[in-house]
């Protein structure tokens, strides 16, 4: 007797797809990033801000939460955060910041963005249809302030991206973005910006500390990451 449906072997291997269009092992890889912790990126009138859950801390008590990283900094106008297999994030990220630097010395200005994200976009698209690897198990934010103009970019494990103004990623995401899309406006400055990606997350917290987020901001002035008593104002 010949096993139902998705039982039938479609999800072996990566060049396959279902009776049903869908390639398994992508979603698979997005139900990954689904159990992973959220992060969020908002856009607002001249600046975005990253807000990122690292409460991985609680699970394994001698973790020193600094060392948990999910914003990253990918050149001086540029920042990413990740959701889903931390290993695979950095990777890409790293791939992410080369594509930058190598921009910059090529053309002696600062990266651009939406080249950036194609870059990594056509990365994790390439291992949706070649035999002998996996999908990446990891979605991506990507924000940059140039000429005073934010924009947002969000990818999944298929490759796919689109712009947003607002989105999360990882766990408990679809609440979170029904959240933000109540209560998101485009013309917030950054300490709205902040309040309101604190709040998103905090969502299923209740109480929570600063320890368990990582906050980035993007504005006229660059990429910074806010320090724990920054933190603690708006926790």
């Amino acid at each position: 007797m010949e096993p139902p449906g998705d039982m039938m072997g479609y999800d072996r291997a990566i060049t396959l797809f279902n009776p049903d269009g869908r390639i398994l092992q992508v979603e698979y890889a997005k139900r990954t990033v689904s159990q992973g912790f959220a992060a969020v990126g908002l856009v607002g009138k001249n600046s975005i801000v990253f807000v990122a859950d690292k409460k991985l801390h609680d699970l394994e008590k001698l973790i020193v939460p600094e060392s948990i990283e999910k914003i990253f900094k990918i050149d001086e106008h540029i920042g990413a955060a990740i959701a889903g297999m931390i290993a695979d994030g950095r990777t890409l990220i790293e791939k992410a910041q080369v594509n930058a630097q190598q921009f910059r010395v090529t053309y002696n200005e600062e990266a651009d963005l939406t080249l950036v994200v194609k870059g990594i976009s056509a990365e994790m698209q390439s291992l949706t249809q070649y035999g002998g690897a996996r999908p990446y198990g990891v979605s991506i934010l990507f924000g940059e302030v140039k000429d005073s103009k934010p924009v947002l970019f969000m990818l999944d494990p298929s490759g796919t991206f689109f712009q947003y103004k607002g989105a999360a990623i990882g766990g408990n995401s679809d609440s979170i973005n029904k959240f933000l899309e109540k209560e998101y406006k485009p013309d917030m400055d950054t300490e709205n910006l902040l309040k309101l990606g604190i709040k998103a997350l905090k969502l299923e917290e209740g109480k929570a500390d600063s320890d368990k987020f990582e906050v980035a901001v993007i504005d006229q002035d660059g990429f910074r990451k806010l320090s724990k008593e920054e933190i603690a104002k708006y926790v």
